[in-house]
């Protein structure tokens, strides 16, 4: 029959143009590292945010997102045992198709820079690509039977770059707006993080992040890799509010994932002792880089 026929072409037509759309997005992996003290509704909005908004350029298409706590060893006042943090990272993000909550950095002895573990996850994925491209079945001459590649005795292709994903670092303004303090962040893992990975800033209401990339000689130089991404739903959750909450003995219910709260709840985490931990010990990166003669 014409008409089946012609619909059918017409419908191949479209799943090609879709295809070949689809080839030409990037893969991005969104990386939001930091205290996660505790994790809130919030920091889960950040990613689905950031999400819609990198998928919505038509450029990029974002696979995964990744919850990085940082370890004990930041030093924060405030801050309970990273066992804790991640359990509840992983309880928040249960239920979620596409983020999940890598725990590399919360087990490093020492604290470890954001440009090293945006580092370290991009050479995982590098690594586990090559694996894949390394393990996928080739043609030796048309008509011959596939075959695996015998990589032990080959020399080991080069590893496509553009079929990598890429990882962008996630944040909020506060983070963004953090670079500007002295001795908190190295000039070059700043640059580092613009240069070769790029930056999704979700902005919160009363922030003017715009002006600050402005004021900033480094950020201005590089604003194109910074996407910024605006809350149009005001929300102010902290995990500082949550935890002043949880000290003056009010309910955080509907603030922070329900699993969440029952675990805080179970292990009472959050008190005026706990709120006391690193009390007068200065921040890792601050006590790293102010004695760095770089700086």
């Amino acid at each position: 029959m014409p008409f089946v026929k012609t619909t059918r072409a017409v419908s191949d037509q479209q799943l090609q143009t879709v295809s070949m759309e689809n080839s030409e997005k990037t893969d991005v992996v969104l990386l939001a590292c930091g205290s996660f003290n505790p994790i809130t509704i919030m920091h889960l909005r950040l990613f689905e945010l950031a999400k819609d908004y990198m998928n919505g350029t038509g450029k990029y298409r974002v696979i995964k997102g990744i919850i990085s706590p940082v370890g004990d060893a930041y030093k924060k006042k405030g801050l309970i045992s990273a066992h804790h943090r991640v359990i509840m990272a992983e309880l928040a993000t249960k239920n979620s198709e596409w983020m999940e909550v890598d725990t590399w950095e919360s087990l490093q002895k020492d604290w470890v820079e954001t440009a090293k573990v945006l580092r370290y996850h991009q050479k995982k994925l590098e690594a586990s690509s090559c694996n894949h491209q390394r393990d996928s079945p080739v043609l030796e001459r048309p008509g011959r039977k596939r075959k695996w590649a015998e990589y032990s005795q080959k020399k080991s292709p080069e590893l496509k770059t553009k079929d990598v994903p890429k990882v962008k670092l996630l944040c909020g303004a506060d983070t963004l707006e953090s670079f500007s303090i002295p001795n908190l962040w190295k000039s070059e893992d700043i640059i580092q993080i613009l240069e070769d990975y790029g930056l999704i800033c979700v902005t919160r209401a009363g922030s003017d992040v715009q002006k600050f990339i402005y004021e900033s000689d480094v950020l201005w130089k590089y604003q194109n890799n910074i996407h910024l991404v605006h809350e149009w739903i005001n929300n102010d959750i902290s995990s500082t509010k949550i935890r002043r909450a949880l000290r003056r003995g009010h309910s955080i219910r509907y603030l922070v994932p329900e699993l969440v709260q029952a675990y805080i709840e179970k292990h009472n985490l959050y008190n005026l002792e706990s709120e006391e931990r690193n009390a007068g010990v200065s921040l890792a990166p601050l006590q790293r880089n102010s004695v760095d003669p770089k700086l």
